[in-house]
C-alpha cells in the first residue's frame, strides 16, 4: 500500500502516527498517511525564511519558467509520490476514491490546476495590474512612469489548511513560489493527493524541495500553521469565517453564496437563461463556493423554480467512473443525513415550496457514504430562512424580491450574476459592496475569468505597499 509521509522542508519524515485514506464506496484502504502534529509544525516553522532565501537565489523569469513546466508534469507525467509512483489516471482514481468526487470532476479540477500552471505569467501579471514582478522581487524599483516604489513582503512562506471538499481551490496558493515565498501546507484529510502531486511536480521542474513543507495531520497542525506563519489562508464554513475575521494574517475562504439576480428589464425573458442557472447551480455537483445558491427575480419565480427542478430533479447518484456522474458522495458517516434534515426544516417554512419532491428522494444511503440528489426550493419573499442558505451539493432556491429591495437582501455574494442592461441598476450593483465578484449580463456563476482575482488578491495579501525614496546619487535604482 502507498504510504505518503509528512514533508518538513523537503525532507520525507515518518510518524508513529498514521492515518489510513479508504474509498468510499468500499472501505479498500487506498494509501497510509503519516500524521504530524502541532509541536513538529511550530518547530520546523523557525526555519521559514530560509525557503524565502531559497527562492530569493532564482530569477522570477526562472522561476516562471520552472513553473510552467510543472503544469504540464502535474496533468501528463508520472510522478514521486511517497513510496511510490503516481500516474495521471493514477491521481485521478486516488482522489476519487477518497474524496466521493466523480473521477470526470477531478479530470476537470486537474486541468484548472495545469492551467493555472501553465499560465502563471499572465495570471501574475493581471494579479500584479502589470507591475514588474522583479519590483516584488527586489523590494522597490522604478515605474515606466518613473516614480520609484516599494512592495514589502510580509511573510517568507504561505501557510494554507486545505480542504477535502473542492480540488480547484489550489488554484489560489499555486502562485506562491513565482513570488519567492515558500509554501507549508495541511491536506484536506480524505484529498492529499493535489497538494502532494503539486509539490511533486514543482520539484521535478527543479523548484528546490526544501521550500515546501507538507504536514498531514489534526486540527492542532491547522491552528499550527495560522498561528505560526505570518500569511496564511484558510478554508471552511461560517464559524471559521467568524474565527478569523479581522486577523490580516489570515485570509478566510468560506460559503460563497454566490447568486443569480434577474433585472425586470429582463426578467420576461426568464428561459432564455434556464441554462446559465442550471450549469451555475449544479457544475462541479454543487460543491465549488462559485456555485449559485439562489436566483432573485421579481417575477415569474415560480414557473422558474419549476423549470429548474424538471431539469434538475431526475438526476440520479451514479457510480464514480460513469462519465456522466455529476453528484459527490458525502463520505463522513451520517453528514448526508444531517444535511437532509436540517433542509426539512427550512422547507416546512411557510412561503417555501419543495419543487424537487416529486421528482423522487433526495436523499441516498449506501452503507459507507450518501448522496444528496439535486433540490430547489422557492420562496416567497427573502425572509424566508432558506433564502440565503448554501449547502455542498446542488441546490438553489429561487428568491421572490422586488429590484429595488434585492441588493439589500441578498446579503455576502462572493459571485453575483445579475442579468440586465438597466444603467441605473448597473451602477447600484457597481457600487454594493455585499457583492465580491460581480458579472454584468448572461455569464454562469462559476465562469471564472482567471485573469482576475478570484476571491481577494494574493499579492495584495502578501506585499504591502510603502514609501521608498533613494538618493540617485548614493544608491542606483539597476
Amino acid at each position: 500500500m502507498l504510504r505518503i509521509p509528512v514533508v518538513r522542508w523537503g525532507k520525507p519524515y515518518e510518524s508513529l502516527e498514521t492515518q489510513k485514506v479508504v474509498h468510499f464506496l468500499t472501505g479498500e484502504p487506498i494509501a497510509e498517511v503519516d500524521q504530524a502534529n502541532g509541536g513538529i509544525v511550530s518547530r520546523d516553522l523557525r526555519k521559514a525564511g530560509e525557503a524565502r532565501r531559497i527562492l530569493r537565489e532564482f530569477a522570477v523569469e526562472d522561476l516562471i519558467g520552472r513553473i510552467k513546466q510543472a503544469g504540464k508534469l502535474f496533468s501528463s507525467a508520472t510522478l514521486p509520490l511517497g513510496s511510490g509512483m503516481q500516474s495521471p489516471e493514477d491521481f485521478v482514481h486516488q482522489q476519487s476514491a477518497t474524496t466521493g468526487l466523480p473521477e470526470q470532476m477531478c479530470r476537470n479540477n486537474m486541468t484548472k490546476n495545469s492551467f493555472v500552471m501553465e499560465n502563471i505569467d499572465t495570471i501574475l501579471d493581471a494579479l500584479t495590474r502589470g507591475l514588474d514582478l522583479n519590483i516584488l522581487a527586489k523590494g522597490y524599483g522604478q515605474e515606466s512612469r518613473g516614480v520609484i516604489v516599494s512592495y514589502q513582503c510580509q511573510a517568507p512562506v504561505l501557510g494554507a489548511v486545505l480542504p477535502s471538499n473542492s480540488p480547484g481551490v489550489h488554484t489560489l496558493w499555486i502562485p506562491v513560489i513565482a513570488l519567492q515565498l515558500g509554501l507549508v501546507l495541511k491536506p484536506g484529510s480524505q484529498e492529499p493527493w493535489t497538494a502532494y502531486r503539486v509539490a511533486s511536480a514543482f520539484q521535478q521542474a527543479g523548484i528546490p524541495a526544501e521550500v515546501f513543507s507538507l504536514y498531514p495531520g489534526g486540527h492542532d497542525v491547522g491552528g499550527a500553521i495560522l498561528s505560526s506563519c505570518q500569511r496564511a489562508m484558510i478554508f471552511g464554513g461560517e464559524k471559521t469565517i467568524q474565527q478569523y475575521a479581522g486577523n490580516p494574517r489570515v485570509q478566510v475562504h468560506g460559503p460563497g453564496y454566490s447568486k443569480i439576480l434577474l433585472g425586470d428589464d429582463v426578467v420576461d425573458d426568464w428561459e432564455q437563461y434556464l441554462d446559465l442557472m442550471v450549469e451555475s447551480i449544479y457544475i462541479n455537483g454543487g460543491r465549488s463556493c462559485i456555485n449559485a445558491s439562489s436566483v432573485w427575480a421579481s417575477r415569474h419565480t415560480e414557473e422558474i423554480a419549476a423549470a429548474l427542478a424538471e431539469r434538475l430533479g431526475p438526476i440520479e447518484a451514479k457510480d464514480p467512473t460513469d462519465p456522466q456522474a455529476g453528484l459527490a458522495a458525502f463520505t463522513v458517516e451520517g453528514m448526508g443525513k444531517a444535511v437532509y434534515e436540517m433542509l426539512q426544516t427550512d422547507l416546512k417554512e411557510e412561503g417555501v415550496t419543495d419543487c424537487t419532491a416529486k421528482y423522487g428522494p433526495r436523499l441516498v444511503e449506501h452503507e459507507r457514504c450518501s448522496y444528496l440528489r439535486p433540490m430547489i426550493a422557492h420562496a416567497a419573499s427573502p425572509s424566508c430562512a432558506i433564502a440565503t442558505k448554501e449547502f455542498m451539493f446542488p441546490f438553489g432556491t429561487v428568491v421572490k424580491c422586488p429590484q429595488e429591495k434585492m441588493i439589500d437582501s441578498i446579503g455576502y455574494t462572493l459571485v453575483g450574476t445579475a442579468i440586465t442592461a438597466d444603467p441605473q441598476w448597473i451602477s447600484a450593483l457597481s457600487d454594493a459592496t455585499n457583492i465580491d465578484r460581480l458579472n454584468i449580463g448572461p455569464i454562469a456563476t462559476n465562469r471564472l475569468n482567471w485573469l482576475q482575482p478570484h476571491e481577494g488578491n494574493l499579492t495584495e495579501f502578501l506585499f504591502r505597499s510603502r514609501a521608498y525614496q533613494v538618493a540617485e546619487a548614493k544608491l542606483a535604482l539597476a
